[in-house]
């Protein structure tokens, strides 16, 4: 049997309605995903394409399952990281030495970038901090709307910050390319675009008195304080950043411990440093709420696999990749706003796999810096978030916040700092020749 457009066509509009009706009968974009990758297998059995349709879903059941193991056990680091009080130990300390709104603002916006960096899930950082952020921006005076934008700009940018980045991870694996020379040039366009954020969510606004912030704030052990809390503090993270830089530095020697297994190491030393006195019990309830926790994103970036390898097996994914590619440079460059984000929003981790990989072959052909395009592509995916179906960060915000608001009053005012986001990964993308010092 051959393919042919139009029994491609009919497949992938028989996965648009399949996922329309799921969404909306089932009200789950992760089982509404997976649906639509088993109409596409079921289709392409008919047409002879899949003799074996179990195994393509089985197999993409299992296609994305190392991010969903990095998922769990970074997020569970942070979490024990948390319980010990060490995040709250360092806001309190923020506030308390840090008068200068626009300087405590930054301090917001790193902090809101940790969790994020080292799991490659912004909705880690909401998870976290967002409920802490948000109250502290908001005794910045800035309005509620303006808070809840703050906290979602800032999650996002999180996960697109290196040292892990899953788009660019996804992209990389797909293209047989190597996972470094990433670091600077994924951090430099947040720094700018964040910094643009800040000015612009605090602009007018007056900070309120330290007093009546810290008593917003949860106390912390006593054994938190002084030189012995700054090493039960750091040492969780130094344990982290010292694993990557062996990996860097020496990697014959170090064995390959694999990112799930580092943050299990982590989480040892996390708990080995926590000074609340915290039974067998205690930790068994933060594994629960852990699981509770990641459950959307380990079933979205299941259902992504599933519908990833449904596509690769009906023709799907290359009819939709061929169709974008195909389209001449101007076109790509003036498109490529609106349909990277809304492809994140359709098919979240999934959208570096259908549209981010061909178009990294395509410019790999052209001669162009194929790093550098990999890298705008992953600062402009992350945006979509925010967009339905998914929503996935942006529904999380709104909720941790309380916002009260429409969501389009929301995407409203997360608008400008996404466009400049989005514009700097635009240039790169446009002349990746001028960043390539940055690899």
């Amino acid at each position: 049997m051959t393919y042919t457009v139009i029994d491609i066509v009919i497949i992938f509009v028989a996965m648009i309605a399949a996922f329309v009706i799921g969404s909306k009968l089932l009200k789950s974009t992760e089982i509404s995903m997976a649906l639509a990758g088993v109409v596409a297998v079921i289709f392409s059995t008919i047409h002879g394409w899949t003799t074996e349709p179990v195994k393509v879903i089985v197999e993409g059941l299992f296609t994305n399952m190392d991010l969903a193991m990095t998922f769990i056990f970074a997020t569970l680091f942070v979490n024990i990281y948390s319980m010990s009080g060490s995040m709250t130990a360092i806001t309190r300390s923020l506030v308390s030495h840090v008068n200068n709104k626009w300087l405590l603002m930054a301090c917001m916006a790193v902090l809101m970038l940790i969790p994020g960096a080292i799991t490659g899930a912004g909705s880690v950082s909401v998870f976290v901090l967002g409920a802490m952020v948000y109250s502290i921006i908001r005794f910045m005076g800035v309005s509620e709307k303006k808070a809840t934008a703050f906290v979602f700009v800032f999650a996002i940018m999180s996960a697109a910050c290196p040292p892990i980045n899953l788009w660019t991870m996804l992209m990389t694996a797909q293209a047989n390319m190597p996972y470094v020379g990433f670091e600077l040039l994924l951090l430099i366009p947040i720094v700018i675009a964040g910094a643009f954020a800040i000015i612009y969510f605090g602009w007018g606004a007056k900070r309120a008195s330290k007093e009546e912030i810290l008593a917003t704030l949860p106390e912390v052990n006593k054994k938190m304080g002084g030189f012995g809390g700054l090493i039960r503090i750091l040492l969780p993270m130094l344990a982290l950043v010292l694993m990557f830089v062996l990996t860097l530095v020496i990697p014959f020697q170090m064995p390959v411990l694999g990112l799930p297994l580092m943050f299990v190491i982590c989480t040892v030393v996390a708990m080995l440093c926590n000074p609340n006195k915290a039974s067998v019990k205690d930790y068994a309830k933060v594994v629960n709420d852990t699981m509770e926790q990641v459950f959307p994103l380990v079933a979205t970036v299941l259902s992504v696999g599933i519908m990833q390898n449904a596509m690769a097996a009906s023709g799907v994914k290359g009819l939709i990749g061929t169709a974008f590619v195909l389209l001449p440079f101007i076109w790509i460059y003036i498109l490529i706003l609106v349909v990277a984000p809304f492809a994140q929003g359709c098919m979240s981790y999934g959208s570096a796999i259908v549209i981010g990989t061909p178009l990294i072959f395509m410019f790999n052909t052209a001669g162009m810096n194929t790093t550098v395009v990999c890298a705008a592509m992953s600062l402009i995916f992350p945006i979509g978030d925010c967009l339905p179906p998914s929503r996935i960060v942006g529904r999380l915000t709104i909720e941790t916040t309380g916002y009260q608001g429409s969501y389009m009053s929301f995407l409203k005012q997360i608008f400008l700092p996404c466009l400049v986001l989005g514009l700097l990964a635009l240039l790169m993308l446009i002349k990746p020749a001028w960043f390539v010092f940055l690899t």
